[in-house]
């Protein structure tokens, strides 16, 4: 059996995962659980805990519930932590907003083309990172999954998002992934603290469809807005721009199909993956 010593582990305090994991590591340890253990009580492979605990991947929130319920001096230390791990899994740029949207109680979202990552599906999520080649793969697909509890916690994030109907036929790697994806959408459609609204296509490009972007609201403070760019996407928090945005996504509300309606165009575009 190889013994690890401390000089196997990276610096603690190199960043907000490597100090995670070692927070892990060292409560299992004077708990005296095998790797095995734990990952047995977080349902998932001992090879995953190995990897959290060394920084090299960034854990679920249920990893970190897991280990305050394990670990009796936890006191909630991990769900405590588990956030600033998480945005340490986003690039610099995106970090920032991952904080403002973590906070919202209402995020409005347009996206001309693609599902946006606070509803993509695992295997949407996992094929569309995969086309940029990341390094770090599955740590963006866990990271943009686990955004998505701000639509499941006690008190849900309010949620409006308006599609174009590209963004329904756009087909992201095959058909099952797309029928999957917008059962998803009708899902979280039905959720009464949200609305999905369609766009038609019929063949013209207007103005405010250029880019893909939102809006965040907060119990306290002003909106916020953000637009998604190349190389990167970033936020406004100017009151004139935010004016902007808020505009330019009333005018896209006005101009998308009433609820029922986005709710049967929907159903037609999934039922013709099948």
């Amino acid at each position: 059996m190889t013994v690890e010593s401390e000089s196997d582990y990276p610096d603690p305090t190199a960043s907000p995962l490597t100090h995670f994991g070692n927070e892990v590591r060292i409560e299992r340890e004077a708990l005296k659980l095998s790797r095995r253990e734990l990952a047995k009580e977080a349902h998932c492979s001992p090879s995953l805990v190995a990897k959290i605990e060394i920084g090299d991947r960034v854990p679920q929130l249920e990893f970190a519930e897991t280990c305050d319920r394990v670990f009796p001096h936890a006191r909630g230390r991990f769900v405590r932590l588990w956030p600033l791990a998480l945005r340490y899994a986003f690039p610099p740029w995106f970090r920032q907003y991952v904080e403002l949207e973590w906070k919202a109680t209402v995020v409005r979202m347009f996206h001309p083309l693609l599902m946006p990552g606070l509803v993509q599906t695992r295997e949407y999520a996992t094929a569309i990172l995969r086309e940029g080649r990341a390094e770090n793969l599955e740590d963006l697909v866990t990271a943009r999954l686990e955004r998505q509890h701000i639509l499941q916690r006690e008190q849900p994030a309010r949620l409006w998002l308006v599609l174009h109907e590209r963004a329904l036929r756009n087909v992201v790697r095959d058909r099952h992934v797309m029928r999957v994806q917008l059962e998803r959408l009708l899902e979280l459609a039905e959720m009464p603290t949200n609305r999905v609204q369609i766009i038609p296509d019929d063949g013209h490009q207007h103005g405010p469809m250029a880019s893909p972007f939102g809006v965040l609201s907060f119990t306290e403070g002003s909106d916020v807005a953000h637009v998604d760019g190349f190389p990167r996407g970033y936020v406004l928090a100017e009151p004139s721009d935010v004016t902007d945005a808020q505009d330019a996504y009333d005018l896209l509300k006005s101009m998308a199909a009433p609820l029922h309606k986005t709710a049967e165009l929907i159903h037609s575009v999934k039922d013709s993956y099948s």
